[in-house]
């Protein structure tokens, strides 16, 4: 059986504020349709246990222009209303609202106060928000929002592809470098063998005294001789 959080409300004439009270949630998901109706589902707490809230507005919203910051303890949205005006009550017809859904009087101003005050217990500048409209779609699912960044994953596993191919290439011209140098080698080889098979002419010492000998200048007496 699914829980309801506790919700807190508060307004001014063109904003609602909305806080889910919800510590440690995990998976939630969050969905806002212009015509005002605002779904939210999460589990929280010992066992993980399934919350969800479905809540229509009194009145529509401009789903591009709200904002949400998710934070530990809670998620405060920033609804902005389609047409700027004090709303009576949060919640569409006639009945009562439901027992989670309370005034957030720490946001709260009536309608006579100044409408430009922000909400008073919170560091505005210090929270991150993200657009309901940057979610994925008209209705803000956060999951469809990581989905959607999931797909980055497979075009750089594209690209890791190409880059394996591109290394591939490469390896394939090492190969044929390979190659022609180990061609060029041989062919290099191939003429220091023939170097190599011209022995040079050995000479003898004896060879060289006789040349040395015959070469000498004969005596006037051994001429005569």
């Amino acid at each position: 059986m699914s829980l309801h959080p506790e919700v807190k409300w508060a307004q001014r004439p063109d904003v609602v504020y909305l806080t889910v009270m919800l510590p440690d949630a995990k998976d939630a998901k969050v969905n806002l349709d212009p015509e005002g109706v605002f779904n939210f589902s999460a589990s929280a707490g010992t066992g993980d246990r399934h919350y969800e809230l479905k809540l229509e507005l009194q009145d529509q919203v401009n789903v591009e222009e709200s904002k949400i910051s998710t934070g530990v303890r809670s998620i405060f949205c920033i609804l902005q209303k389609a047409e700027p005006k004090w709303w009576t009550k949060l919640l569409r017809g006639d009945g009562k609202a439901p027992h989670y859904v309370k005034v957030d009087w720490d946001k709260w101003v009536d309608e006579d106060d100044e409408p430009d005050a922000g909400p008073g217990d919170m560091d505005m500048n210090s929270m991150d928000f993200s657009k309901f409209g940057d979610m994925g779609g008209m209705g803000g699912d956060m999951a469809s929002m990581m989905g959607g960044m999931g797909g980055m994953g497979g075009m750089m596993g594209g690209m890791g592809g190409m880059m394996g191919g591109m290394g591939g290439m490469m390896g394939g011209m090492g190969g044929d470098m390979a190659g022609m140098m180990g061609g060029m080698g041989g062919d290099m080889g191939d003429d220091l063998d023939e170097s190599d098979d011209e022995e040079p002419e050995v000479i003898k010492p004896s060879d060289k005294a006789a040349e040395v000998v015959d070469a000498k200048p004969k005596a006037e007496g051994e001429a005569a001789a």
